[in-house]
């Protein structure tokens, strides 16, 4: 019996709903029923938490082949919260240019400020610079904050968004004639995209 099966059938016999289950060890009821209708597998803690409460062995759980399947989908998940994390992480980084001085003022004062200070440009420039570096950090945000969920459609997007913002940060700056700014924005691009492509192998 599949692992799927051997679920549904010890909730059934204690006359449990998939949302009592999913309070019982902690999850929420679409991941049981995700398990249920077998389109995934617990994550190891889910498993001890299953076999805490049923009071079975995880062996009587699952099968071996279904064991090796389940630690492969348990690695690609914790690799794609780790991505999503330190992704967001580097969005977040962009906030440094509210503060360090990567922004020439102009001709008039040729001395480098930060994006604080940042006085001899056209205020549309300013709000442009604002804005990306905004959405970028707000999105970074929310990179991390989703990081540990499981909701990989949503941590997709999200690092989709923050990949798209970080390149047109990268374009503002170098056509505002902001090198600095956009070295710093084009680093914290690179690394992402380093970090992107170790996960996808």
């Amino acid at each position: 019996m599949e692992f799927n099966e051997k679920l549904q059938e010890l909730r059934k016999a204690r006359s449990l709903t998939q949302e009592e289950l999913a309070e019982a060890v902690f999850v929420s009821r679409t991941a049981v029923s995700k398990w249920e209708s077998g389109r995934g597998y617990p994550s190891i803690d889910s498993f001890k938490e299953l076999s805490r409460f049923f009071r079975v062995s995880i062996d009587e759980l699952i099968g071996p082949d279904e064991i090796v399947i389940a630690a492969e989908e348990d690695k690609r998940s914790f690799a794609r919260r780790n991505t999503a994390l330190v992704c967001g992480l580097l969005d977040v980084l962009v906030a440094l240019l509210l503060f360090i001085p990567a922004f020439g003022n102009g001709a008039e004062a040729p001395s480098a400020v930060s994006l604080l200070t940042l006085s001899g440009v056209s205020p549309w420039v300013e709000a442009a610079f604002a804005v990306v570096v905004g959405a970028t950090v707000l999105c970074g945000l929310c990179e991390v904050a989703t990081a540990n969920l499981d909701k990989p459609i949503l941590s997709r997007r999200l690092l989709l968004a923050g990949t798209v913002l970080s390149v047109i940060c990268v374009a503002v700056f170098i056509a505002t004639r902001q090198p600095y700014a956009g070295i710093v924005c084009f680093a914290l691009l690179v690394t992402k995209s380093l970090m992107l492509s170790k996960h996808v192998r």
